[in-house]
């Protein structure tokens, strides 16, 4: 019995691909000029285009049980490995651990850890960590700075002391236009 995979991919790519069962000679010839459908050339080109259609289909045929067999045997490797990676117990580590790690794991035809392995990874892992931290410490430098300059703005004016504002007149004045200007969108939200 044909494998799922099998039928799957026959179904899609063969079936119906012969010449004859979508376009018969009669069909064929119509689609040349009146003049020339008498011309024996044409079941001639029939035949050869059925011949080539046939070569193609039984080309396609092999590659879907060359598919097949790479599939069975993709099936049976990665089972083997699944195995491995189940029946691997290093000693001292949590099975779940184990598990978690990969899971984690971003190459996943990474044998399991051992004793001799296991050490460069941890030292690997805890430089990947100390650069991390490294990195969320200057980003955290940069945040408070910036919250240092905004709380020092606001300070600003809380005393009243008001940076020159860009078009350079006086903020009352620019703080009023712009009220005025809020209040007009709110009444006629049209404009």
């Amino acid at each position: 019995m044909p494998s799922y995979e099998a039928k799957l991919l026959t179904d899609f790519l063969i079936a119906p691909a012969s010449l004859r069962d979508f376009m018969t000679l009669r069909q064929f010839t119509d689609i040349f000029p009146k003049g020339h459908r008498s011309n024996p050339a044409i079941k001639e080109l029939y035949r050869e285009l059925y011949t080539l259609r046939e070569r193609d289909i039984e080309a396609v045929r092999q590659d879907i049980a060359d598919e097949v067999k790479r599939s069975k045997r993709l099936k049976r490797e990665y089972a083997r490995e699944r195995r491995q990676m189940d029946d691997a117990n290093v000693a001292g580590l949590n099975p779940i651990a184990l598990q978690m790690e990969e899971e984690l794991s971003s190459d996943r035809r990474k044998k399991p850890h051992t004793i001799q392995t296991v050490h460069p990874s941890i030292e690997e892992a805890c430089e990947s960590l100390k650069a991390q931290i490294t990195e969320m410490e200057e980003q955290s430098h940069n945040t408070l700075a910036e919250i240092q300059e905004v709380i020092g703005a606001l300070s600003d004016l809380r005393h009243g002391w008001f940076a020159q504002t860009a078009s350079g007149e006086d903020i009352g004045e620019e703080v009023l236009a712009t009220l005025k200007r809020l209040e007009a969108v709110c009444l006629d939200p049209a404009s």
